[in-house]
């Protein structure tokens, strides 16, 4: 028995609107229903919005699930049309075994930051020691647990579990063992104080340039128009939502008076590019001209590649300007560029030359800032004056720079990596010439190209003779730094418009190249490589919806370091984009926070351990931020809660802890008190108990108490009390120590007060070695506690 349907599939558009509104004003002519299925409503209100302004008078129902391809049915009278395949898109697929991947990179993470038994750890207050372990210890009778750390001279310090978040594993430069600190000697605290001048200077420098730029008035651009809409909706891939955020901040920025001074950072392949296509647009179809200012030749030409693809079907003239070009063709280019007949110039330094003259420049974007030298940046301040510009970068900015920085300079993270975007297949291997040969013919076979990284000048040529024989028919060049700049720029270029099929290279290729026709990747040595210069190589690779190999090739497993090895395994376990590296990567963040705030910045890192640095940095930011620049933050300062302490210190002869009968595992509960600690809102501590009852059953009372201590903490900073203790039946608050501080005129201390005088006989105000305190009796658990200080913030 045959069945017979009357479907048609959906025709093939091209991002023709005027194809797409004749067809479907003809089948709603016809009565036919129309759907446009999308995974978001964003895409389908674009496409209304595109619809509305061309004037055509198209209804049609958005479906927010879409399908592989659409149809027609002539049966129904509908057609069901998907929006990635009007604007020749690639449909977004999930991959089955993402689940698993991140459950076993989530385990591999937890076993890179677990402490062990001598292990380096860095304590805020008294500087560097080893980890001497989890103790159970008496205090009145009670049973409470302790961090044991070992100081210089065996000096030893007892930690409560209530003050791990002072304590991290150390982290400094790979390799380098750092010094034990001595207790009692102040250099710790000196050191920090020096640090925190340090960084104070270059922070200050970063908010005055801020301040300038506030009195500056710039160009407000025009809101979005139907061009710049078909240029979003036209992206091949799905935007993530980081990007939709960055591209969505950029054009607040440029709509808006001031002149924006924006940094966009995102792992290799994210997606940067396309954020600035999109803000180069916008600028060029208001009339203004774009430069966009890249650090090599290659770069250069890439970007004019991706930029002249991207905006063939749209009225914009891109030009480039470098070495390669002719004396006859730049002076051409420069004619047109002062005549405005180029809207978009890419180009080395050269397109800040003083020859250079833009009739009517709008916006400035510059990729990897930290590549260009003193010189260029001077010229840069000059021009950015009053010009837009967006800077774009690949290094990981850390976490905690991002916050503290946010006021001196605008950033947009990009963090998630593109849909359809295959995991990189990584495998270690030893140098087997049939898994290298079959691995580089399989890759050619496919018209793909192939990255050997050999980080050896002296045995690169050697290794291109091996690779003749293995492959005679594979075109092989070969590329490192120290071939003149010329001859290593052609080869690379020669490599882009496909001469050869394998790039033997050291790691010039590490930064920025993106070749999306190149998918497999062979790192020689790979156990001599660190952590992230392996995640940055690998990021060279997979960069288009083609699956792409890694092949990590290392001598006889057994004679790697184990700390190579581990390495090597994590690299394996890391398939991912984007996968939780902003954790595993420390030494890239290290590498970040030197390019942001100057190399000198590494040495304090090393002698102080990066999130120690990173504590000191935030506090240093904070303070400048109350003190010398509060008028500048003023707006900001009034959306959240004030604070005039960063931490409170907590005491008490309580038992609070995970019994052993709970949590029988020591390096488990370790690592729950840890996570514990971490913990800054509601919403996280709810989770967490929620996942510690479903591991582990209902939770004892001790360890609610535990539990509990976190939000009394969080309300103890708020009521500006450095340190509390909950002793004996009595509550004490140790108040700000400084005695000028704002906090002795807030609104804060007058509750107190007022508590203070309201109930006089249950608690007193008092003094003791020049520190303040309240103390209230009749206080013998942590929930009372809590409750007292609400009752005060009432």
């Amino acid at each position: 028995m045959q069945l017979q349907f009357s479907t048609a599939p959906q025709p093939a558009f091209h991002k023709n609107f005027d194809l797409i509104a004749k067809f479907l004003k003809d089948y709603i002519a016809d009565g036919y229903q129309i759907f446009i299925a999308s995974d978001s409503k964003k895409q389908t209100d674009r496409i209304a919005a595109i619809f509305a302004d061309r004037g055509d008078n198209i209804a049609f129902t958005s479906v927010e699930k879409t399908l592989h391809e659409g149809f027609v049915d002539n049966d129904l009278k509908i057609c069901f049309f998907t929006d990635h395949q009007i604007f020749d898109r690639f449909h977004k697929f999930s991959l089955k075994s993402d689940t698993a991947r991140r459950g076993k990179a989530a385990m591999l993470l937890k076993d890179l930051n677990m402490l062990k038994l001598g292990d380096f750890v860095v304590h805020i207050d008294h500087g560097i020691g080893r980890f001497g372990g989890l103790l159970k210890t008496d205090i009145n009778g009670k049973k409470q647990e302790v961090i044991k750390l070992f100081y210089k001279g065996d000096d030893i310090i007892f930690v409560s579990i209530n003050a791990l978040h002072k304590i991290s594993k150390y982290r400094g430069k790979e390799g380098v063992e750092p010094q034990l600190s001595k207790l009692g000697t102040g250099a710790w605290e000196r050191l920090k104080e020096r640090t925190k001048a340090k960084v104070k200077d270059i922070a200050r420098d970063l908010i005055k340039l801020y301040a300038q730029r506030l009195e500056q008035e710039g160009f407000a651009f025009s809101p979005d128009s139907y061009l710049q809409d078909e240029l979003e909706a036209s992206f091949i891939y799905e935007d993530t939502p980081d990007q939709s955020k960055a591209t969505a901040d950029i054009k607040q920025d440029m709509e808006s008076l001031l002149p924006m001074d924006r940094l966009v950072c995102g792992d290799v392949g994210f997606g940067k590019t396309e954020v600035a296509i999109r803000a180069a647009f916008k600028a060029a179809t208001d009339g203004k001209q774009v430069a966009v200012l890249v650090p090599t030749t290659v770069l250069a030409f890439q970007h004019f590649k991706t930029f002249s693809e991207r905006l063939a079907d749209f009225p914009v003239k891109i030009e480039y300007l470098s070495r390669a070009k002719t004396a006859k063709q730049t002076k051409e280019i420069l004619e047109n560029l002062e005549n405005g007949k180029i809207d978009i110039l890419v180009g080395t330094h050269k397109i800040v030359g003083k020859e250079v003259k833009f009739k009517d420049l709008g916006l400035l974007i510059i990729d990897e800032e930290q590549k260009f030298g003193v010189a260029i940046k001077e010229k840069l301040k000059n021009l950015k004056i009053n010009v837009d510009t967006l800077t774009l970068t690949a290094t990981p900015i850390p976490r905690t720079l991002q916050f503290s920085l946010m006021g001196a300079r605008d950033l947009s993270i990009i963090n998630t990596p593109p849909p359809n975007r295959y995991p990189v297949v990584t495998e270690i291997i030893d140098f087997d010439e049939t898994i290298i040969r079959d691995a580089i013919r399989t890759e050619i076979d496919r018209n793909g190209q192939i990255f050997f990284i050999n980080n050896r000048v002296q045995s690169i040529y050697f290794l291109e003779n091996k690779l003749k024989k293995l492959i005679p028919e594979a075109r092989i060049a070969v590329a490192h730094g120290q071939m003149p700049t010329t001859q290593l720029e052609e080869t690379i270029l020669d490599f882009m418009e496909y001469e050869y099929d394998v790039l033997l290279a050291t790691t010039v290729i590490e930064s920025g190249v993106d070749m999306p026709n190149v998918n497999t990747i062979f790192v020689n040595n790979a156990n001599m490589f660190g952590l992230s210069d392996l995640h940055q190589l690998r990021g060279r690779v997979g960069r288009s919806n083609r699956k792409a190999y890694c092949y990590l090739i290392t001598p006889e497993y057994k004679k790697v370091t184990d700390e190579a090895r581990r390495r090597l395994q994590a690299i394996e376990t890391f398939a991912d984009l984007g996968s939780g590296f902003n954790i595993a990567l420390q030494d890239l963040d290290i590498r970040g926070a030197g390019n942001m705030l100057g190399a000198e910045q590494s040495g304090f890192i090393a002698e102080m351990g990066y999130e120690t640095y990173q504590k000191i940095l935030a506090e240093a930011v904070q303070e400048l931020r109350d003190e010398e620049f509060s008028d500048i933050f003023a707006e900001q300062k009034s959306e959240k809660i004030k604070t005039y302490v960063s931490d409170c210190v907590f005491e008490s002869d309580l038992e609070l802890n995970f019994p052993s009968y709970y949590v029988s595992n020591v390096s488990e509960r370790m690592n729950l008190y840890r996570k514990l600690d971490s913990i800054s809102n509601h919403a996280d501590l709810e989770v967490f108990k929620q996942e510690l009852t479903d591991r582990f059953g209902e939770i004892p009372q001790q360890g609610l108490d535990l539990i509990k201590v976190l939000p009394l903490r969080w309300l103890a900073m708020r009521l500006g009390v450095e340190r509390l203790s909950l002793k004996n039946g009595n509550l004490s608050l140790f108040l700000v120590s400084k005695k000028d501080s704002p906090f002795y005129a807030s609104e804060e201390f007058g509750l107190i007060l007022n508590y203070l005088s309201q109930n006089p006989k249950n608690c007193r105000l008092g003094e003791t070695e020049g520190k303040r305190f309240v103390r209230f009796v009749g206080i013998n658990d942590v929930n009372q506690a809590v409750e007292m200080l609400e009752k005060i913030l009432e």
